[in-house]
């Protein structure tokens, strides 16, 4: 035993009874001293090993399961197992000494393996996130639940360590006051449930352009947390909602598009009925000059409707456009077309619906524009105009 060997080095230099008088004290100053340098032991010799190993590996799952912040918690326990060990060697016959001890010493434990069990949750969740095959799910709030239960579970023991209570008694009577605690954790209990929703069904992740309406937000997600979902909205102010609030609330999320890499343009112009008519020879051979009319078929003049002509030579161009997605037999969404909507007071609107592959925003603000800037601009050749509500210079001319 420890007290043995501590009494037999003590009467080397003490008699008997000194040596009894001090051996529970010097022999927990040289368990203490033990775990110290256990302690050192592992911080000085075991972590450069394991750090060395885990680079020599072809793998880099060990360099993220097992880097320095679980090697360090690691550490950490180490001590206090070994006083753990040892401390009942001196509590015999000795309980007022070493109670206490014991106490705070299975409650470091506790504490210690707790957090060796988040960094390492914490650490499975960093190297899951670094592959792109995981990336797309949503394990941030699952991760932090886990972290969360981890963290109730500790908290029940230790209070059951300290008080000297069975921790089914600590659950007890946690349930006699559950209306305090869910009054005291509502936030946490409600963004908990809206997160695993979230989770599950893949409703967010990092990375998604969101358009929330209620929470006026309009960006990319920066993180998903157990109660917060952090937006950095396009003006590069950060937007906060809860998680519930995307649950209880519709909003909007562009992810899909970014992933199939099409995104839609439904515009329309209004035409001015007053320019609607057949077409004439001159004008269809003008047409014909301009290479405008290849590939729409036999057109003959008095025939041929002007805005019939332009709807056709539209769906041509859009069709051979090389940013313009055709019809996808993965996707039944995704489709060209050039239509006419209900005629109102501010003319025919003529609407042009078809999907670009350029998903980024300017990019695909620049090629709406320059389809739609050839649109305004060919109209005066079919004979149309589009309607326009008269301004002052129009009654003054």
């Amino acid at each position: 035993m420890l007290s043995g060997y501590v009494y037999d080095f003590l009467t080397l230099f003490l008699t008997g009874a000194v040596a009894k008088g001090v051996l529970i004290p010097v022999t927990v100053a040289v368990i203490f001293l033990l775990a110290t340098a256990s302690y050192f032991v592992c911080v000085h010799l075991l972590t450069p090993l394991v750090h060395l190993i885990t680079l020599k590996t072809e793998t880099d799952w060990d360099d993220d399961l097992l880097n320095h912040r679980f090697l360090s918690a690691v550490s950490q326990l180490a001590p206090a197992l070994l006083i753990a060990w040892l401390l009942p060697q001196v509590a015999q016959g000795h309980i007022g000494w070493t109670s206490w001890l014991e106490k705070l010493t299975r409650f470091y434990i506790v504490w210690t393996a707790v957090k060796l069990v988040n960094v390492f949750i914490q650490n499975l969740y960093t190297g899951l996130d670094r592959r792109s095959m995981y990336r797309e799910h949503n394990l941030s709030v699952i991760v932090q639940a886990f972290k969360l239960v981890m963290v109730l579970v500790g908290v029940i023991i230790g209070v059951s360590i300290l008080f000297d209570r069975s921790p089914f008694d600590v659950l007890t009577a946690l349930g006699a006051s559950a209306a305090i605690l869910m009054l005291v954790f509502k936030d946490t209990i409600m963004g908990l449930v809206a997160g695993v929703q979230l989770s599950a069904n893949g409703m967010l992740h990092k990375g998604d352009w969101i358009i929330s309406d209620k929470a006026k937000a309009n960006g990319e997600v920066l993180d998903v947390k157990l109660t917060t979902v952090k937006v950095r909205n396009w003006d590069n102010s950060v937007t906060t909602i809860p998680p519930y609030t995307l649950v209880s609330d519709s909003f909007q999320n562009y992810q899909n598009m970014r992933r199939v890499g099409a995104r839609r343009v439904a515009r329309s112009i209004n035409i001015d009925l007053n320019t609607i008519g057949f077409l004439d020879e001159a004008r269809i051979t003008a047409l014909r000059e301009r290479g405008w009319l290849e590939g729409l078929g036999e057109i003959k003049a008095e025939q041929t409707v002007n805005i019939s002509l332009l709807r056709r030579y539209l769906e041509h161009y859009l069709g051979t456009h090389p940013e313009v997605r055709q019809k996808d037999k993965d996707n039944s969404a995704i489709f060209m077309m050039v239509r006419q909507l209900q005629p109102t007071p501010q003319g025919l609107p003529l609407e042009l619906y078809f999907f670009t592959n350029r998903t980024n925003w300017k990019r695909y603000e620049a090629l709406q524009s320059d389809i739609f800037d050839h649109v305004y601009a060919i109209l005066p050749h079919f004979g149309l105009r589009m309607y326009q509500s008269p301004a002052g210079s129009d009654f003054r001319s």
